[in-house]
């Protein structure tokens, strides 16, 4: 006789037995651990127009798991605070000062907000006045927290609210200065808009998508897109602005009608309104971005005085990184000319596969725009950009992806008759030949416009890579002679970084200055020979975490078997002694890197004078646990010629891997069967690779990963061929393939909400899935309301006690 079980007894049994996967409450790691996370962090700098003052941002603590889990939509590739009207954020500055340059003295400003929420910060042109917005709190009583409004006097130093209405930064920062400094313009929340469409929750039809004949397109993998008309809706009335101009004493004038205004810039004499307004259709296959707009200039009442394009949705452009949509492309400002607008219209269909000697082709027109646009360039490549400097001299940048061609003109802008002059072409991947980026300051409209000095010389900025690390420098170049003069670069034992040139003629620099035991802090340096130089310290923060101030980094250089030059961080505990102590469990971090030459594959990275810097988001923060860390080892996948680099990209990421843990085996600071390999995004999708092809590693942690790349079947990296026309490649690089090749143990750590193109959470989850089910050692960690990068307090420390506790179990100890 069988015996049967009540179902109320079985509902009990079932609701007794233990789960599989459970929800538990947060964790904290060790103290050590939790240090590194609540160490103080350093402020923003925001340099002053005239560059004597900066405003400094305090930074606070990160913020808590209660605020970071706050009602969010997700309409149209864009996360939206609902209550408040705005962009979804975290992080905000917590106090304002400002630092006096020439006097090194520090100014409390009187006025500020009891509980300041700082989200943007501008300086007014002529430096009178700083605005901000402030992120208000719910009063608890209903009514809703709003993006406020602040102006700074600055000789009086004091702050007020401006205006009583609050902004509209759903798509923008709400607010910019006008040019004469008597106001801003600004994006309100329009009156009365304050109830958004309610779905009755019945659908009243399926959503239905349509595909016709053409060409092929990719088609990207986005999230957080919209799914129905209620979106729609919903999405209409979180972008719609309501634009106006407020005085300094806050009186507002309206212009015109409220609109979906994805983005709005004021011409340099203040005149004109270049804007784009979003227009249905909208898309369930890509983002706010590429929908259709209309492009116009208006006046300041409002009035469209001529409409500059009607850009149709986008869904998808050719095959290839260099693809780029028809029509108008990026139009803007000229900053050096009252109103005059400049853009680039592609002359290939958008289509790097078609042969063609002009890839792209820019524009100028001048208002009153009743003449037909005057062509500024001709380009073999695309368009990337204009430095302005005056009517002779301006300097145009174009690139190709394919082969990182770069080149740099100088144009005359004004002199239609003059030909473009080559600047400098070369490698966007040759570091080691970058001439370093123009410096600009801002004129008298707050344009960003070229220093430039007598017999047209510019000054140069740049990262200064050499074989012996990084060396920040500024050059003078001379446009007419194309000779260079160096004026600073940084020396050992320091690693200094400029962050702004303070004069015209460079002998004046801002800069942060650190060494492997010394924090950056923020000096002022006076270039000259003898007496003349100085160096001012402005800041003086001291050590963050100064039990660990004694850490040791080495920057080491070694090579992969087939000859490549490859660099690491090698940093280990404090106190130790590879002779005394022997050799340590150790962690590795990475992140593979596409090159299209070895020789730039091969080039250094980083310095060896850099801050030894213990963040709890890298690897560093196993340094207080006993581990050695080896951070951020060249990973370089090589394409040569022809070759697509991800074609060999298994046994390219392979013999990174070996080289990396051969030298450290030959330093004697690791042993074989102690080592952890670690990485976030790419560097997880490397994770998971490494311990399904090798057995190099005892245990991985992979943090919002990508396994499965025919989920991501448009490109995905640097890899612009779609899955069909390189299926194989496609298939090899996929670990979920090969997980059950997978024999250590990996643990996949994922934001519940990761909005990152091509990193859904279900990538993590299926991957765990595969291997749980083929019976290999797994964990998964999904953290709540988190997106590709983790936010909230609790989830960080979580992160570390899971990883901590997996290094313990499967590393620290293991045995050969």
């Amino acid at each position: 006789m069988t015996s049967r079980t009540s179902p109320l007894l079985a509902m009990g049994l079932i609701a007794a037995a233990p789960l599989a996967g459970a929800q538990t409450a947060y964790q904290t790691p060790p103290a050590a651990l939790q240090a590194i996370v609540d160490a103080p962090r350093p402020p923003q700098l925001k340099l002053s127009p005239k560059r004597n003052l900066a405003a400094m941002i305090a930074t606070p603590a990160l913020p808590g798991i209660a605020e970071v889990a706050q009602p969010e939509l997700k309409l149209a590739g864009l996360r939206i605070h609902p209550r408040s009207y705005s962009s979804s954020r975290f992080n905000f500055g917590s106090g304002l000062t400002l630092l006096d340059i020439d006097t090194q003295k520090e100014v409390q400003i009187a006025g500020l907000p009891q509980h300041l929420r700082l989200a943007e910060m501008a300086w007014s042109p002529d430096q009178r006045y700083l605005a901000f917005t402030h992120l208000g709190k719910d009063d608890g009583v209903g009514k809703a927290a709003g993006m406020e409004l602040w102006l700074v006097d600055v000789a009086a130093r004091s702050a007020k609210k401006l205006l009583n209405q609050p902004l509209n930064t759903v798509m923008d920062k709400g607010f910019h200065w006008l040019p004469d400094n008597k106001g801003l313009l600004v994006q309100l929340k329009p009156a009365g808009n304050h109830v958004p469409p309610a779905g009755a929750g019945i659908p009243t039809g399926p959503a239905t998508q349509d595909s016709a004949p053409g060409g092929a397109k990719q088609l990207r993998t986005y999230q957080d897109l919209l799914k129905n008309e209620a979106d729609a809706k919903l999405f209409e009335h979180y972008i719609t602005v309501q634009l106006a101009t407020v005085d300094l004493n806050g009186k507002t004038k309206l212009i015109g009608k409220p609109e979906q205004f994805s983005e709005v810039h004021i011409s340099p004499d203040g005149k004109h309104l270049l804007t784009e307004v979003l227009e249905r259709p909208y898309s369930y296959l890509v983002p706010a971005n590429d929908f259709a707009k209309r492009v116009e200039v208006r006046a300041l009442d409002g009035k469209v005085e001529h409409t500059v394009a009607k850009l149709p949705l986008q869904e998808g452009l050719p095959p290839g990184n260099d693809a780029v949509p028809t029509g108008v492309r990026h139009p803007s400002w000229r900053a050096d000319a009252p109103a005059t607008l400049v853009w680039a219209e592609a002359q290939d269909g958008g289509d790097p596969a078609q042969k063609a000697e002009i890839r792209d082709a820019v524009y100028m027109q001048a208002a009153p725009f009743n003449t037909a646009p005057r062509l500024l360039a001709k380009l073999g490549s695309r368009y990337a950009g204009i430095v302005w400097g005056r009517g002779d001299v301006a300097l145009l940048n174009e690139r190709w992806w394919k082969t990182r061609a770069a080149k740099q003109w100088k144009i005359a802008p004004d002199q239609a008759a003059s030909a473009p002059e080559l600047v400098w072409s070369g490698s966007s991947e040759d570091r080691y030949n970058d001439p370093g980026k123009p410096v600009t300051r801002a004129d008298a409209a707050g344009h960003a416009r070229l220093v430039l000095g007598a017999d047209n010389t510019i000054l140069l900025a740049g990262a200064g890579a050499t074989e012996e690390g990084e060396r920040p420098f500024v050059d003078r170049f001379s446009l007419n002679t194309k000779k260079k003069e160096r004026l600073f670069q940084s020396e050992a034992p320091y690693y200094e970084n400029v962050l702004a040139v303070l004069n015209d003629d460079g002998s004046r620099l801002l800069s942060t200055r650190e060494s492997p035991s010394e924090r950056p802090n923020i000096y002022l340096r006076q270039l000259g020979a003898g007496s003349a130089a100085q160096l001012t310290a402005l800041t003086h923060m001291p050590h963050p975490l100064p039990q660990l101030k004694d850490v040791k980094k080495e920057q080491i250089r070694y090579k992969r078997a087939d000859g490549v030059d490859l660099t690491a961080n090698l940093m280990l505990p404090p106190n130790y002694d590879v002779k005394r102590d022997g050799p340590l469990p150790l962690l590795m971090w990475a992140y593979p890197q596409e090159f299209k030459s070895a020789s730039a594959a091969s080039q250094t990275t980083g310095s060896p004078y850099k801050f030894n810097a213990i963040s709890y988001w890298g690897p560093a923060a196993f340094l207080a646990m006993g581990y050695a860390v080896l951070d951020n080892p060249s990973f370089p996948i090589v394409g040569k010629g022809d070759e697509e680099p991800n074609d060999t990209y298994l046994p390219q990421l392979v013999a990174d891997a070996e080289a990396a843990v051969d030298e450290v085996v030959r330093r004697g600071v690791a042993e074989r069967h102690r080592i952890a390999i670690g990485g976030h995004s790419y560097g997880a999708f490397m994770t998971a690779n490494l311990l399904a092809h090798t057995r190099l590693f005892r245990a991985g942690i992979a943090r919002s990963g990508a396994y499965n790349r025919t989920l991501t079947p448009f490109g995905f990296q640097s890899e612009d061929r779609p899955f069909w026309k390189a299926q194989s490649t496609y298939q090899t690089m996929s670990p979920f393939n090969n997980a059950d090749k997978i024999k250590d143990a990996l643990m996949l750590i994922h934001g519940e909400q990761d909005n990152n193109s091509g990193t859904f959470p279900i990538q993590s989850e299926r991957m765990f899935q595969a291997v749980k089910g083929l019976g290999g050692t797994a964990r998964l960690v999904m953290l709540p309301n988190e997106s590709h990068a983790y936010r909230a307090r609790e989830s960080i420390m979580h992160m570390l006690y899971e990883s901590n506790q997996w290094l313990d179990k499967y590393v620290k100890n293991a045995k050969p």
